[in-house]
Order: structure tokens, then C-alpha cells, then sequence
């Protein structure tokens, strides 16, 4: 799974959601892509599954790229915890995504199979998503 080697702060607060993406919403390595249709976390599990979805159809055939990272420590209290005593500890990363960012790039082989490919990375992510080409 994807975590960051080493965070400046080992909590952090919430980021907000922005209504449409500036960065990341144009193709720039790949051919097709998987774009996101709304506001969500993306968890470094979601990340895993959908990249070895894709690798595992595609045979690992062609070139895939992530173009989102999980840095975002989300924290957890205990389970029968009561209140107060502090924020829980670091229990998962997640990636902050806006509508119309791209997460995967996908080169090198046929459109059927990318797309096919794509659409079983997106089952995995927990967001409405879309295929998009060049």
C-alpha cells in the first residue's frame, strides 16, 4: 500500500473539499484515463486494489501511472474509548479528491482492454468515476 515515507505532522486537520479540480484533470502520460465525478477520499486500500485490478487484467502488459497519492492521516480513537482524552492515533492515509482530478493513466495497449481494465479499477474506488481518452 501507498504511505508516505516520513510526514512533517503526524496528525493533521480535515482538508476541505474545492467544488472542480484546476490540477490534475488533463491527460499527461497515458492515453486513457480514470477521472473522478465527485468530492471523496480515496484510501491508500482503494489505491492497491484498483492498481492490482488493473495490472492483473491488462497482464502487465503497458504502462500505468497513479496520479494521486494517500498523505492525509486519518485518525481513529480506540473502539469503547470514552470522550475527551485527546485525538486517536494514526489508524489510515487517504488522498483528497475533487471532482475531474485524474487517478490512473493507462498507455501501451488496446482501448478495449484499457477501458475494460479502467472500469474494474473504478468498482474499486468508493467515487462515481469516468474513462477518458485522448
Amino acid at each position: 500500500m501507498l504511505l508516505p515515507k516520513k510526514i512533517k505532522h503526524r496528525k493533521q486537520h480535515q482538508r476541505k473539499f474545492r467544488p472542480v479540480t484546476k490540477r490534475g484533470s488533463s491527460l499527461k502520460f497515458g492515453s486513457f484515463g480514470l477521472k473522478v465525478l465527485e468530492s471523496t477520499w480515496i484510501s491508500s486500500r482503494q489505491l492497491e486494489a484498483a492498481r492490482r485490478a488493473m495490472t492483473r487484467y491488462v497482464q502487465r502488459q503497458g504502462k500505468i501511472w497513479i496520479r494521486i497519492f494517500p498523505d492525509s492521516p486519518i485518525t481513529q480513537k480506540g473502539a469503547e474509548t470514552p470522550m475527551g482524552k485527546g485525538k486517536g492515533s494514526v489508524d489510515h492515509f487517504v488522498a483528497s479528491v475533487n471532482p475531474g482530478r485524474i487517478i490512473f493513466e493507462i498507455d501501451g495497449i488496446e482501448e478495449e482492454i484499457a477501458k475494460i481494465a479502467l472500469k474494474r479499477a473504478g468498482d474499486k474506488i468508493s467515487a462515481k468515476t469516468k474513462i477518458v481518452g485522448k
